[in-house]
């Protein structure tokens, strides 16, 4: 009987080596799995893998660049222009002060919308640009740095085709595969001088800063104004003139930002941190009423330690001072005053000379 167990156990082991080594050779071979079992794990194949680490070809829309998977995330840890309240209302500002310029610039009814403002990285602005685009330099002169206003080929046909008294009504020409003209480059210099005005004006309730214009570029590689690892504010503009129209990107730089940060921070126009005035006046008035401790040094002088060792009860200590030295009065370790020590009846007084000189 018991050779018989054994035998039957050496059995059904051989079996479940065999059915083990059946299921590597499955998987092995690329097989589907057997889901029959609850243990099994769901495999990813190659489709899902690309897609979840963001590999697969990025996505758009309105003709901009979204990213996907684990590559979203890491171009989105940084900082988020929400943390700058102020510029909503920067950009607020703009648009209805660009609505008004490009009218009388134009002399057509034109429409000025915000799209989004986010926050990326430079070098993903970059290859997020549709070329080609027209990229206008500009240099804020206060804070000695630079931004960039990207204009896309389809507002830059519609803006020459309404300044050169194009019928209203037809959708702007295009002619791809040649770069832009003299009088084109002209014209849209022009609009981004007019728009940069604007942008300073929109800035002043804030700070006063002038923004110039610099260059104009057509080839991304040479506007390249930041690294492109930094964190960069993008403001999507859409400028529409009836039928015709297109897009425009302001890009600014967080370093360009950094002069009035604390300023871009406040909530409301004219927050002052720590500034509540009904705290201040209770705060001064209980400090008046605080009492203080203070001493008052008549002299200093160094002593060696054998020295000290070799006090006893009625030892005496030479000051090397005269009456009419001066005496500091300290609180704490931080000296305030200096005065000349006397007597009023039974009491020593120090009369008050001045301030004391701070160490340090």
């Amino acid at each position: 009987m018991v050779e018989e167990q054994k035998s039957a156990t050496n059995d059904t082991s051989e079996s479940k080596g065999q059915d083990w080594t059946d299921r590597i050779e499955v998987r092995e071979g690329n097989a589907e799995p057997n889901n029959s079992d609850d243990g099994d794990s769901k495999i990813l194949n190659q489709e899902e893998i690309d897609t979840l680490f963001g590999y697969t070809p990025d996505q758009t829309e309105d003709g901009y660049t979204l990213k996907t998977g684990v590559q979203a995330i890491l171009n989105s840890s940084m900082v988020s222009y929400e943390r700058l309240p102020m510029l909503d209302i920067v950009f607020d500002r703009l648009i209805r002060m660009m609505a008004t310029s490009l009218r009388n610039f134009t002399q057509d009814n034109v429409e000025v919308s915000l799209d989004s403002i986010e926050s990326m990285r430079f070098g993903e602005y970059i290859d997020s640009l549709t070329l080609p685009t027209l990229l206008g330099v500009f240099k804020a002169e206060e804070w000695d740095n630079y931004g960039l206003m990207s204009v896309d080929s389809s507002l830059v046909y519609s803006m020459v085709d309404v300044l050169l008294g194009g019928r209203r009504g037809t959708a702007a020409m295009r002619i791809e595969g040649r770069p832009y003209t003299t009088i084109e480059l002209n014209l849209v210099k022009d609009m981004i001088e007019l728009i940069l005005s604007d942008l300073s004006t929109a800035f002043d309730p804030i700070t006063s800063v002038t923004f110039s214009y610099d260059r104009l570029e057509t080839n991304p590689r040479f506007a390249t104004i930041s690294r492109l690892s930094n964190a960069v504010i993008v403001a999507r503009l859409r400028v529409d003139m009836e039928d015709r129209g297109g897009k425009m990107d302001l890009m600014i730089p967080y370093a360009t930002l950094e002069p009035i940060r604390e300023l871009l921070l406040q909530m409301f126009m004219g927050e002052r941190y720590g500034r509540d005035a009904i705290w201040e006046n209770h705060l001064i008035e209980q400090l008046w009423e605080t009492d203080i401790e203070l001493q008052a040094i008549l002299k200093e002088k160094i002593v060696t330690l054998g020295e000290i060792a070799k006090w006893d009860k009625g030892s005496f200590l030479p000051l090397d001072m005269y009456p009419h030295d001066d005496v500091t009065i300290i609180c704490g370790d931080v000296p305030l005053f200096i005065g000349s020590m006397g007597r009023k009846e039974e009491n020593v007084v120090i009369k008050i000379k001045g301030k004391a000189e701070k160490n340090g």
